[in-house]
């Protein structure tokens, strides 16, 4: 798997590897989630960093449910993924945002539930649709 992590870095950063000795492991994991989240907020209208067991995150989640039912939404549940720690640390130097959820619509940061509430009273949730 290093070796496959490392030849993607090669392959992502050449100038890297030329100038200086090779990542270490935990650089090169830091990279991959980067990358990861930056693709994942790229590739998706909407995007919610959510824990399956916050009832924030279970509010945003419903909010676009009933208010939005024909938008895609992706979630990315960080309590059951083993990356998840590195994900909220990312979005911490991202977004100045720990907490979740942390959310996305066509990649602006949103911020979090209360946010996303104040912005659908207002009605101004559509407009970033």
């Amino acid at each position: 798997m290093l070796r496959r992590g490392l030849s993607l870095f090669s392959a992502l950063y050449p100038s890297s590897l030329a100038s200086s000795s090779s990542p270490s492991p935990r650089q090169l994991k830091e990279m991959v989630t980067k990358d990861f989240v930056n693709q994942t907020i790229a590739q998706n209208r909407v995007v919610i960093f959510s824990k399956s067991y916050c009832p924030y995150c279970k509010r945003a989640k419903d909010l676009f449910t009933t208010a939005f039912p024909g938008v895609e939404v992706k979630v990315l549940e960080l309590d059951i993924r083993d990356d998840g720690p590195e994900i909220q640390g990312y979005l911490l130097q991202l977004t100045d945002q720990r907490t979740v959820p942390n959310i996305f619509i066509n990649q602006k940061h949103i911020g979090g539930n209360d946010k996303l509430q104040a912005l659908h009273k207002a009605d101004e949730v559509r407009a970033l649709l």
